[in-house]
Protein backbone atom coordinates (compact mmCIF):
# COMPACT_ATOMS: atom_id res chain seq x y z
CA UNK A 1 0.00 0.00 0.00
CA UNK A 2 3.28 2.57 0.93
CA UNK A 3 4.90 1.96 -2.33
CA UNK A 4 1.49 2.19 -4.34
CA UNK A 5 1.12 5.50 -2.54
CA UNK A 6 4.99 6.81 -3.70
CA UNK A 7 4.38 5.60 -7.13
CA UNK A 8 1.26 7.75 -7.10
CA UNK A 9 2.74 10.64 -5.84
CA UNK A 10 6.04 10.30 -7.94
CA UNK A 11 3.34 11.11 -11.05
CA UNK A 12 1.83 13.54 -9.97
CA UNK A 13 4.85 15.52 -9.11
CA UNK A 14 6.33 14.49 -12.86
CA UNK A 15 3.03 15.31 -14.59
CA UNK A 16 2.87 19.00 -12.30
CA UNK A 17 6.45 19.44 -13.54
CA UNK A 18 5.83 18.73 -17.34
CA UNK A 19 5.23 21.89 -19.64
CA UNK A 20 1.65 22.33 -20.79
CA UNK A 21 0.83 20.89 -24.00
CA UNK A 22 2.38 22.44 -27.04
CA UNK A 23 5.05 24.75 -24.90
CA UNK A 24 9.03 23.92 -24.83
CA UNK A 25 10.55 22.89 -21.34
CA UNK A 26 12.81 26.00 -19.73
CA UNK A 27 16.43 26.06 -20.61
CA UNK A 28 18.55 24.05 -17.98
CA UNK A 29 20.48 26.24 -15.31
CA UNK A 30 23.50 24.75 -14.90
CA UNK A 31 24.31 25.76 -10.95
CA UNK A 32 27.21 27.94 -9.68
CA UNK A 33 28.97 26.84 -6.68
CA UNK A 34 32.50 26.41 -4.59
CA UNK A 35 33.22 23.09 -6.35
CA UNK A 36 33.30 24.28 -10.10
CA UNK A 37 34.31 27.53 -11.85
CA UNK A 38 31.93 28.25 -15.05
CA UNK A 39 33.69 30.19 -18.01
CA UNK A 40 30.92 31.14 -20.63
CA UNK A 41 33.28 31.64 -24.07
CA UNK A 42 32.41 33.34 -27.69
CA UNK A 43 33.92 31.51 -30.57
CA UNK A 44 33.80 33.47 -34.21
CA UNK A 45 36.04 32.95 -37.11
CA UNK A 46 37.81 34.81 -39.58
CA UNK A 47 35.11 36.93 -40.27
CA UNK A 48 34.04 37.84 -37.06
CA UNK A 49 30.89 34.95 -37.48
CA UNK A 50 29.82 32.85 -34.52
CA UNK A 51 30.50 29.69 -34.77
CA UNK A 52 28.00 27.28 -32.70
CA UNK A 53 29.63 23.88 -33.89
CA UNK A 54 32.01 22.92 -31.66
CA UNK A 55 32.40 19.67 -29.19
CA UNK A 56 33.79 19.71 -25.51
CA UNK A 57 36.82 17.86 -27.07
CA UNK A 58 37.68 21.39 -29.21
CA UNK A 59 38.28 23.30 -26.30
CA UNK A 60 41.12 23.90 -23.89
CA UNK A 61 40.79 25.41 -20.81
CA UNK A 62 44.33 26.49 -18.58
CA UNK A 63 44.13 28.02 -15.26
CA UNK A 64 47.38 29.61 -14.47
CA UNK A 65 48.57 27.77 -17.94
CA UNK A 66 48.14 24.61 -16.93
CA UNK A 67 45.22 22.66 -18.12
CA UNK A 68 42.49 21.90 -16.60
CA UNK A 69 39.77 19.01 -17.12
CA UNK A 70 36.42 20.08 -18.22
CA UNK A 71 33.85 18.85 -16.04
CA UNK A 72 30.67 20.42 -17.59
CA UNK A 73 30.30 21.20 -21.22
CA UNK A 74 27.03 22.88 -23.02
CA UNK A 75 26.26 24.88 -26.07
CA UNK A 76 22.67 25.46 -25.50
CA UNK A 77 21.20 28.66 -24.45
CA UNK A 78 21.73 29.21 -20.93
CA UNK A 79 19.09 31.74 -19.16
CA UNK A 80 20.13 35.22 -17.97
CA UNK A 81 19.36 37.92 -15.79
CA UNK A 82 20.21 41.60 -17.76
CA UNK A 83 20.26 44.46 -16.89
CA UNK A 84 21.04 47.62 -19.58
CA UNK A 85 22.14 50.89 -18.53
CA UNK A 86 21.20 53.90 -20.59
CA UNK A 87 23.48 56.71 -20.40
CA UNK A 88 21.05 59.74 -20.38
CA UNK A 89 23.96 62.54 -20.13
CA UNK A 90 23.84 66.20 -22.11
CA UNK A 91 25.93 64.47 -24.61
CA UNK A 92 22.80 62.41 -25.63
CA UNK A 93 20.19 64.54 -25.59
CA UNK A 94 18.17 64.40 -28.91
CA UNK A 95 18.49 60.40 -28.55
CA UNK A 96 15.43 59.42 -26.99
CA UNK A 97 13.79 57.71 -29.82
CA UNK A 98 17.00 55.94 -30.91
CA UNK A 99 17.17 54.48 -27.50
CA UNK A 100 13.85 53.08 -27.02
CA UNK A 101 13.78 51.41 -30.57
CA UNK A 102 16.76 49.84 -29.89
CA UNK A 103 15.27 48.52 -26.44
CA UNK A 104 12.95 46.89 -28.38
CA UNK A 105 15.08 44.91 -31.03
CA UNK A 106 16.91 43.92 -28.08
CA UNK A 107 13.52 42.95 -25.57
CA UNK A 108 12.56 40.72 -28.61
CA UNK A 109 15.76 38.80 -28.47
CA UNK A 110 15.23 37.99 -24.89
CA UNK A 111 14.33 33.83 -24.80
CA UNK A 112 12.52 31.58 -22.10
CA UNK A 113 13.91 31.56 -18.64
CA UNK A 114 15.59 35.52 -19.53
CA UNK A 115 14.81 38.25 -17.21
CA UNK A 116 15.58 41.80 -17.23
CA UNK A 117 15.97 45.18 -15.63
CA UNK A 118 16.51 48.91 -17.28
CA UNK A 119 18.96 51.25 -15.95
CA UNK A 120 19.48 54.34 -16.76
CA UNK A 121 22.52 57.08 -15.48
CA UNK A 122 22.61 60.89 -15.81
CA UNK A 123 21.50 63.60 -13.13
CA UNK A 124 20.55 60.60 -11.27
CA UNK A 125 20.84 56.64 -11.55
CA UNK A 126 17.55 54.74 -11.90
CA UNK A 127 16.63 50.91 -12.46
CA UNK A 128 13.65 49.02 -12.76
CA UNK A 129 11.87 47.83 -9.78
CA UNK A 130 12.49 44.34 -10.66
CA UNK A 131 13.56 41.28 -12.83
CA UNK A 132 10.48 40.86 -15.64
CA UNK A 133 10.27 39.30 -18.98
CA UNK A 134 7.55 41.16 -19.99
CA UNK A 135 8.31 43.13 -23.23
CA UNK A 136 6.17 46.29 -22.10
CA UNK A 137 6.50 46.89 -18.63
CA UNK A 138 10.69 47.13 -20.05
CA UNK A 139 9.67 49.45 -22.85
CA UNK A 140 7.54 51.35 -19.86
CA UNK A 141 11.10 51.86 -18.51
CA UNK A 142 12.64 53.13 -20.90
CA UNK A 143 13.97 56.53 -20.62
CA UNK A 144 11.61 59.52 -22.40
CA UNK A 145 13.77 62.44 -21.84
CA UNK A 146 17.12 64.01 -21.79
CA UNK A 147 18.72 66.53 -19.04
CA UNK A 148 20.68 68.70 -21.50
CA UNK A 149 23.56 69.41 -18.81
CA UNK A 150 23.36 65.86 -17.00
CA UNK A 151 26.31 64.10 -16.34
CA UNK A 152 27.90 61.27 -16.82
CA UNK A 153 28.67 58.97 -13.61
CA UNK A 154 29.69 55.60 -15.94
CA UNK A 155 31.13 53.43 -13.16
CA UNK A 156 28.86 54.63 -10.32
CA UNK A 157 25.79 53.28 -12.79
CA UNK A 158 27.73 50.04 -12.95
CA UNK A 159 28.08 49.35 -9.61
CA UNK A 160 24.39 49.79 -9.21
CA UNK A 161 23.91 47.33 -11.37
CA UNK A 162 26.02 45.04 -9.57
CA UNK A 163 23.89 45.94 -6.62
CA UNK A 164 20.47 44.93 -8.14
CA UNK A 165 21.69 41.62 -8.68
CA UNK A 166 21.02 40.69 -5.56
CA UNK A 167 19.19 37.53 -4.29
CA UNK A 168 19.51 33.72 -4.86
CA UNK A 169 19.41 32.85 -8.72
CA UNK A 170 22.00 30.87 -10.67
CA UNK A 171 20.93 32.07 -13.97
CA UNK A 172 24.24 34.34 -15.41
CA UNK A 173 24.50 38.07 -14.43
CA UNK A 174 24.90 40.00 -17.49
CA UNK A 175 25.10 43.73 -17.50
CA UNK A 176 24.87 45.62 -21.33
CA UNK A 177 26.09 49.28 -20.71
CA UNK A 178 25.19 51.98 -23.43
CA UNK A 179 27.28 55.20 -23.52
CA UNK A 180 28.48 57.99 -25.39
CA UNK A 181 31.09 59.89 -22.81
CA UNK A 182 33.77 59.24 -20.39
CA UNK A 183 32.82 58.91 -16.70
CA UNK A 184 32.41 62.34 -15.19
CA UNK A 185 32.78 61.15 -11.44
CA UNK A 186 30.40 60.94 -8.48
CA UNK A 187 26.71 62.55 -8.67
CA UNK A 188 27.04 63.91 -5.39
CA UNK A 189 29.78 64.27 -2.70
CA UNK A 190 28.32 62.05 -0.61
CA UNK A 191 29.03 59.39 -3.26
CA UNK A 192 32.73 57.29 -3.14
CA UNK A 193 34.12 57.50 -6.13
CA UNK A 194 34.22 54.37 -8.43
CA UNK A 195 36.80 53.40 -11.10
CA UNK A 196 36.89 51.48 -13.98
CA UNK A 197 39.49 49.66 -11.61
CA UNK A 198 36.70 49.09 -9.20
CA UNK A 199 33.95 47.74 -11.80
CA UNK A 200 36.33 44.99 -12.93
CA UNK A 201 37.84 43.74 -9.38
CA UNK A 202 33.94 43.40 -8.21
CA UNK A 203 32.71 41.88 -11.67
CA UNK A 204 35.52 39.27 -11.01
CA UNK A 205 34.21 38.58 -7.14
CA UNK A 206 30.79 38.48 -8.23
CA UNK A 207 30.78 36.63 -11.72
CA UNK A 208 29.24 39.37 -13.67
CA UNK A 209 29.70 39.65 -17.57
CA UNK A 210 29.46 43.14 -18.82
CA UNK A 211 28.91 44.30 -22.82
CA UNK A 212 29.84 47.68 -23.85
CA UNK A 213 28.41 49.58 -26.59
CA UNK A 214 30.45 53.28 -27.63
CA UNK A 215 28.62 55.48 -29.15
CA UNK A 216 30.39 58.53 -30.99
CA UNK A 217 27.21 61.26 -30.34
CA UNK A 218 28.26 65.65 -29.89
CA UNK A 219 25.88 67.37 -27.99
CA UNK A 220 24.14 70.76 -29.58
CA UNK A 221 25.72 72.44 -26.29
CA UNK A 222 29.09 71.04 -26.58
CA UNK A 223 31.80 73.56 -25.44
CA UNK A 224 35.01 74.16 -27.04
CA UNK A 225 37.95 73.07 -24.80
CA UNK A 226 40.33 75.16 -23.07
CA UNK A 227 43.04 76.08 -25.39
CA UNK A 228 40.61 76.84 -28.33
CA UNK A 229 40.65 75.72 -31.42
CA UNK A 230 44.62 75.56 -31.94
CA UNK A 231 46.04 71.90 -33.16
CA UNK A 232 45.85 71.37 -29.22
CA UNK A 233 42.36 72.43 -28.65
CA UNK A 234 41.20 70.81 -31.70
CA UNK A 235 42.27 67.22 -30.50
CA UNK A 236 40.98 67.32 -27.38
CA UNK A 237 37.71 67.89 -28.75
CA UNK A 238 37.94 64.96 -30.79
CA UNK A 239 38.92 62.63 -27.83
CA UNK A 240 35.95 64.24 -25.90
CA UNK A 241 33.71 62.95 -28.60
CA UNK A 242 35.00 59.19 -28.00
CA UNK A 243 33.42 56.86 -25.33
CA UNK A 244 35.37 56.03 -22.48
CA UNK A 245 38.60 54.00 -23.23
CA UNK A 246 38.05 51.85 -20.13
CA UNK A 247 34.64 50.70 -21.46
CA UNK A 248 36.21 48.16 -23.68
CA UNK A 249 38.88 47.01 -20.91
CA UNK A 250 35.89 46.31 -18.68
CA UNK A 251 34.13 44.00 -21.45
CA UNK A 252 37.84 42.63 -22.35
CA UNK A 253 38.20 41.46 -18.60
CA UNK A 254 34.89 39.87 -17.72
CA UNK A 255 34.35 38.46 -21.21
CA UNK A 256 31.96 40.22 -22.69
CA UNK A 257 32.58 42.30 -25.90
CA UNK A 258 32.54 45.76 -27.08
CA UNK A 259 31.11 47.25 -30.20
CA UNK A 260 31.53 51.19 -31.01
CA UNK A 261 29.04 52.97 -33.23
CA UNK A 262 29.15 56.08 -34.98
CA UNK A 263 26.23 58.69 -35.64
CA UNK A 264 24.05 57.10 -38.29
CA UNK A 265 24.63 53.30 -37.32
CA UNK A 266 22.19 51.25 -35.88
CA UNK A 267 21.99 50.98 -32.68
CA UNK A 268 19.36 48.45 -32.47
CA UNK A 269 21.57 46.05 -34.78
CA UNK A 270 24.19 46.33 -31.88
CA UNK A 271 21.96 45.24 -29.31
CA UNK A 272 20.80 42.11 -31.23
CA UNK A 273 23.63 41.51 -31.69
CA UNK A 274 24.66 41.29 -28.10
CA UNK A 275 21.32 39.29 -27.68
CA UNK A 276 22.20 37.04 -30.17
CA UNK A 277 25.99 36.37 -29.15
CA UNK A 278 24.66 35.81 -25.41
CA UNK A 279 22.39 33.05 -26.83
CA UNK A 280 25.10 31.60 -28.59
CA UNK A 281 28.04 31.22 -26.08
CA UNK A 282 29.67 27.91 -24.68
CA UNK A 283 29.29 26.82 -21.04
CA UNK A 284 32.60 25.48 -19.75
CA UNK A 285 33.05 24.42 -16.01
CA UNK A 286 36.22 22.80 -14.07
CA UNK A 287 36.84 21.90 -10.80
CA UNK A 288 39.61 25.14 -9.24
CA UNK A 289 43.19 23.51 -8.52
CA UNK A 290 43.87 25.50 -5.78
CA UNK A 291 41.46 26.80 -3.13
CA UNK A 292 43.60 29.59 -1.96
CA UNK A 293 41.36 32.53 -2.29
CA UNK A 294 43.66 34.49 -4.39
CA UNK A 295 42.89 35.62 -8.19
CA UNK A 296 43.56 33.27 -11.00
CA UNK A 297 44.16 34.11 -14.68
CA UNK A 298 42.02 31.58 -16.96
CA UNK A 299 42.53 31.03 -20.55
CA UNK A 300 39.95 29.27 -22.99
CA UNK A 301 41.30 28.42 -26.67
CA UNK A 302 40.01 26.19 -29.58
CA UNK A 303 42.78 23.85 -30.48
CA UNK A 304 41.71 23.77 -34.12
CA UNK A 305 42.90 26.80 -35.79
CA UNK A 306 41.85 30.02 -37.47
CA UNK A 307 39.30 30.25 -34.82
CA UNK A 308 38.63 33.12 -31.97
CA UNK A 309 38.13 32.93 -28.29
CA UNK A 310 36.49 35.39 -26.08
CA UNK A 311 36.06 34.78 -22.31
CA UNK A 312 36.86 36.20 -18.81
CA UNK A 313 40.53 36.15 -18.27
CA UNK A 314 40.56 35.83 -14.34
CA UNK A 315 38.60 34.05 -11.30
CA UNK A 316 38.77 34.32 -7.54
CA UNK A 317 39.22 31.09 -6.41
CA UNK A 318 37.09 29.75 -3.45
CA UNK A 319 38.86 29.14 -0.14
CA UNK A 320 38.35 26.61 2.62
Amino acid sequence: MKRSLVLIASAVLLLGAAPPPGQEPPPPVFRSGRDVVRVFATVTDRDGRLVTTLEQDDFEVRDEGKPQPITQFDKTPQPIRLIVMLDVSGSMEGNVPLLRAAGSQLFGRLRQGDVARIGSFGSDITISPSFTSDARELTAALPTSIAPDAPTPLWRAIEQAMDAFAGEDDRRKVILVLSDGKDSGPISFRQRPSSQVDVIDRARQEDVMIYAVGMRSRSRNRMLPRGGMGPGGLQAMLVADLPDPGLARVAEETGGGYIEIRPGQDLGAAFAEVADELHTQYLLAFTPPKRDGKVHDVGVRVTSGGLKTRAKRTYVAPKD
